[in-house]
């Protein structure tokens, strides 16, 4: 008979230390798209709008990073791994839930705030903008908007991966607690059974 307790600690390490990725990656990026929608947005909002251009810019281009883009792809996959890795577990459907929730958060960022960033990006020096209120018009109400939607999604999505580390914890512990070390074949001799 083979002993299997050492490989499926190892894989409940490897899903508990996956999961824990997942959340600490989602809880940056929800982070990250709150401060945008409580105080990066609200402070340029009082700009002119040269300089809410310019600025906006900026961040565009400097977001485009390795740390940004670890935990924004890193939230992605770290979630899908742990939902496989915990198939068949209590925490798996809250690992899926905030797999769909974040899904849907990043379609929203690929699919409507980088397009606005690209067109803000596309539409050249602000100094050199015929008509800087209308670009900006054109970009602030719905980029706003959608990254409020978007923090939202992944602080929803953070929250269920958090659920999802406590029942996984729990259930840790109730394994370890259903079995006393002295019925382990391996602990104390078969003449004191």
């Amino acid at each position: 008979m083979t002993d299997t307790r050492g490989t499926d600690s190892r894989v409940r390490g490897t899903a508990g230390v996956v999961l824990g990725a997942a959340a600490v990656t989602m809880g940056l990026i929800a982070g990250a798209f709150y401060v945008f929608a409580c105080a990066v947005m609200p402070a340029l909002g009082r700009s002119r709008d040269r300089v809410y251009i310019e600025v906006m810019q900026n961040i565009n281009d400097v977001i485009q990073n390795p740390v940004f883009f670890a935990s924004f792809m890193g939230a992605l996959l770290f979630t899908a791994v742990s939902a496989w890795q915990l198939r068949g577990t209590g925490p798996h459907r809250w690992v899926v839930a905030a797999l769909v929730v974040y899904v849907v958060a990043f379609a929203l960022t690929s699919f409507v705030n980088v397009p606005l960033n690209d067109d803000l990006m596309n539409a050249g020096d602000p100094a050199k903008i015929s008509d800087p209120a209308a670009v900006r018009e054109k970009f602030e109400d719905a980029w706003v908007a959608w990254n409020v939607v978007r923090a939202v999604l992944c602080t929803l999505s953070a929250a269920l991966l958090v659920r999802a580390l406590v029942l996984f914890g729990r259930s840790g512990r109730s394994e370890r607690a259903g079995q006393s070390a002295y019925l382990d074949s391996a602990t104390g001799s078969s003449a004191s059974r």
